[in-house]
């Protein structure tokens, strides 16, 4: 019996989703029928954006899991009309992108690449010379698969790399820190401080003036995770004051980030347009598809949401 996949994703993405996951889902052995339009008592499984066609799951009454095509899953949970598994993305065009956007800004901030960039006007700066990478110390706020692809890579460059989760973590490749004790450590030691953490009730916030304070003077802030992870009026008060020497962030409470934000204009803050990563549709179908068989030979669901911790 052919299974029938419903793509309730973004409005116009269809075009490009569509042949790579009946390629995918081909390629895994599956019979599979994918579409836009499939009555919802119907439905087997659900490839799913919060800005799709579907707001109420309810009516999907066999439906087997749910499947997002985006990493972070804060807007998901809270649609108390799930109840069915949900896998958020994980798929390997997101991580590799990750790592390669973290890489090139703990790099950048490293090497004091803007220096230069920044600085040609006839100035002969040689006697500024950045450390070793094993010399920098680099702390790493969330150990899920982007987190510790980030630290792995960044390990592999020789920084000195530390990771910290909410639970002790001992397969990571690198150091790990965790629960509260662990998250000061984080901070103590971070030269270069990359945000990777999901949002919840527990992160909303956790980069405030304390957690700021806590941190070498002249640190770097890297935020390619969710932006209400850092508290705005706290982070421009520290890069006031020279407690962080820059911030680079590609998430924000508001997006787009409005036009007045005083990040755009502040000479110490970098904007990027939430680019750090994106859910491609060729690796993005081959990880959907990969669930689905997991499913139907009754194995869990890969990167599977925890209901109770909401990621």
């Amino acid at each position: 019996m052919s299974l029938n996949i419903l793509f309730a994703g973004a409005p116009g993405k269809f075009a490009d989703y569509g042949p790579h996951l009946t390629h995918a889902l081909r390629h895994a052995g599956l019979d599979a029928h994918v579409s836009r339009d499939i009555a919802p008592e119907e439905v087997d499984y659900m490839v799913y954006e919060p800005t799709g066609q579907v707001s109420d799951f309810t009516p999907f009454t066999r439906l087997r899991a749910v499947l997002s095509l985006w990493a972070g899953v804060e807007d998901i949970v809270a649609n108390t009309t799930l109840t069915q598994p949900l896998a958020r993305m994980a798929d390997t065009g997101l991580r590799e992108g990750m790592v390669e956007w973290v890489t090139a800004h703990v790099l950048r901030h490293h090497l004091g690449i803007d220096t230069h960039i920044r600085g040609q006007d006839g100035q002969w700066r040689a006697g500024v010379i950045p450390p070793l990478a094993r010399h920098r110390s680099v702390s790493i706020l969330g150990t899920g698969a982007l987190g510790a692809a980030c630290g792995q890579a960044l390990s592999r460059l020789g920084f000195d790399v530390a990771g910290w989760s909410r639970r002790p973590k001992s397969d990571l490749g690198f150091a790990s820190l965790s629960g509260a004790e662990g998250l000061k450590k984080a901070l103590a030691r971070a030269e270069i401080l990359v945000l990777l953490l999901p949002l919840t009730a527990k992160t909303t916030h956790l980069i405030t003036t304390e957690t700021l304070a806590l941190m070498p003077s002249g640190a770097f802030v890297i935020n390619p995770g969710r932006g209400p992870l850092i508290d705005d009026d706290a982070l421009l008060a520290a890069l006031d004051a020279g407690q962080i020497a820059h911030a680079t962030l590609d998430v924000f409470a508001t997006e787009p980030l409005p036009p007045d934000h005083p990040y755009w204009a502040h000479p110490r803050v970098t904007v990027t347009p939430h680019i750090a990563s994106a859910t491609r549709p060729d690796t993005a179908a081959e990880f959907v598809a990969r669930n689905i068989a997991r499913v139907e030979k009754g194995l869990p669901l890969l990167a599977q949401v925890d209901p109770a911790e909401k990621y």
